[in-house]
């Protein structure tokens, strides 16, 4: 049997297969991270950019209701996708 590079797998396809899925999830998981820190980063210099004004000046925070919004969708993302990787992993283990 080959495998994705062409080269001898010594390994079952289904094992293949579940260790492809797994290292996506793996990656996705990540990625949500970076987003999330990134959105924490922004939220933060927004706050910090808004502080430094004048004491006369109000400023209305519209956009931090949208970063709120984006950072609670990604953590019901990467709960659902370490969810999915927990019984990818559970499967593997019970097979």
């Amino acid at each position: 049997m080959l495998n994705f590079a062409g080269t001898p797998s010594l390994v079952a396809p289904e094992t293949d297969s579940r260790q492809l899925i797994a290292a996506g999830l793996r990656s996705l998981i990540a990625r949500i991270d970076i987003s999330m820190r990134l959105i924490d980063a922004a939220m933060e210099r927004d706050d910090t950019g808004n502080a430094a004004g004048s004491v006369d000046v109000v400023v209305l925070d519209d956009v931090t209701p949208c970063y709120a919004t984006a950072s609670a969708t990604l953590n019901v993302c990467r709960t659902g996708l370490g969810r999915a990787l927990q019984q990818l992993s559970e499967f593997s283990n019970s097979a």
